[in-house]
């Protein structure tokens, strides 16, 4: 398990711009169960994420409209449980962090491995993401 002071201001740098911890198996399975879309960042140390899987991450939120209507992460590595959880959800992708998921009620929708990420700009990974949420967040109009 990665020491707490190095964790803490990676984990700061999603939570101070609005996404939610999931720490906990329960929480994980709590907030997949939820109607809509969840965006679950699993978050590392590793450069890729400080460089541009966190950054990029950042500026698709920012945004993009439609967003996901739940913004989270869970830190491989530290939130141990979560993690482990979440990759179950995850499956037949191998385990990877950094890493991005898009959940649509439940189901997952749209992935980003460790591989897509290492070498990409953060602007390539916000564009990718971008259109994910395009694709899955778009909100049904409703019919007069």
């Amino acid at each position: 398990m990665y020491p707490e002071e190095i964790v803490i201001p990676m984990k700061e740098e999603l939570t101070e711009n609005g996404f939610t911890e999931l720490l906990s198996s329960e929480e994980v399975e709590a907030q997949l169960s939820k109607d809509g879309t969840t965006l679950v960042m699993i978050n590392s140390v590793c450069g890729c994420s400080a460089g541009t899987a966190r950054p990029g991450l950042l500026m698709a939120v920012a945004n993009a409209d439609p967003k996901p209507d739940y913004l989270t992460t869970s830190f491989a590595g530290f939130d141990i449980d979560a993690v482990k959880t979440l990759r179950r959800h995850l499956a037949p992708y191998p385990p990877s962090s950094p890493s991005i998921a898009l959940f649509k009620n439940g189901q997952l929708v749209h992935f980003i491995e460790r591989h897509q990420i290492e070498g990409r700009p953060a602007q390539v990974i916000a564009q990718n993401l971008m259109g994910a949420f395009q694709q899955y967040c778009n909100k049904e109009k409703a019919t007069s």
